[in-house]
């Protein structure tokens, strides 16, 4: 903020000109003081620092359209597309979302690091406590949200819009009805290592599958229940390792996921079989 007294220039009767009759400078911030003085004598006063002088920031109604903000998905990026661009899963939703995976431990692993450091608490039922220990050991021993439950026995989990849940089911071939199911704020994500009797079932309530490498007979079968086109139902036997169909109503997308340094050290490289 500056302030300047009404009626004086630097020309005028109270100037710096050396007028006949013009007394010495009079105090900072009144008639008299010196350009270089005034600001000091702002600052006395109690007027702030006097900021830089530069050219207001100003659109025009017409320019007003082009701006453009980069405001996408939120949620787990869980690889990228065949374009190179980041592929992200929006786990945390207000109204229940069944995943299954068709796949290996790795990818799943990988799945429920990210979403935990998205925030999300992290309950994984599992009959293999051991393969996901070393993950929990890294987070901090259960301590920075993630636990694991043996199969059947994982609690109410009391998920909300400010705390939400992943439950990661890990429990075989043939997985129980969960205690445990999907709803507001609370995702599931079932883990298939092959195709089963139960998995129609499964995908006829998932909201999205992904499916890794898989048999041509289980690509087949997989491919009638999901409605694939042709082309697709061939890819499956053949995709790489780190690589899934990620499939949602009519939308499909192929995603390749790619491990940080830190989950490369956690879980290795990526791989279909466990």
């Amino acid at each position: 903020m500056s302030m300047t007294s009404s009626g004086t220039t630097a020309s005028g009767p109270y100037g710096t000109s050396g007028a006949p009759g013009a007394g010495p400078p009079g105090p900072p911030g009144v008639p008299g003081a010196s350009a270089a003085e005034r600001p000091r004598g702002l600052l006395r006063s109690g007027f702030g620092l006097i900021g830089p002088r530069h050219g207001r920031h100003v659109l025009s109604v017409d320019q007003v359209d082009s701006l453009a903000l980069p405001i996408g998905d939120d949620g787990v990026v869980i690889g990228v597309d065949a374009g190179g661009q980041p592929a992200v899963l929006g786990l945390n939703r207000p109204t229940p979302y069944d995943v299954v995976l068709i796949g290996g431990l790795w990818t799943a692993q990988v799945l429920a690091l990210r979403a935990a450091a998205t925030g999300a608490r992290v309950a994984v039922e599992t009959g293999r406590a051991q393969a996901w220990m070393q993950m929990v050991h890294a987070m901090g021993g259960g301590q920075n949200g993630m636990s694991v439950h043996d199969v059947g026995r994982v609690p109410p989990q009391g998920a909300s819009a400010g705390n939400p849940v992943l439950v990661v089911r890990d429990c075989g071939m043939r997985p129980p009805r969960g205690r445990v199911v999907a709803g507001p704020w609370q995702s599931i994500l079932t883990l298939l290592p092959y195709l089963s009797p139960v998995a129609p079932r499964l995908l006829r309530q998932a909201r999205l599958v992904g499916v890794q490498r898989v048999s041509p007979d289980e690509a087949a079968e997989i491919g009638r229940a999901l409605a694939l086109p042709r082309g697709d139902v061939d890819s499956l036997p053949t995709l790489t390792d780190g690589v899934t169909l990620w499939c949602a109503d009519r939308d499909r997308q192929y995603v390749m996921t790619q491990p940080t340094d830190a989950e490369t050290g956690l879980f290795g490289t990526p791989r279909r079989m466990d």
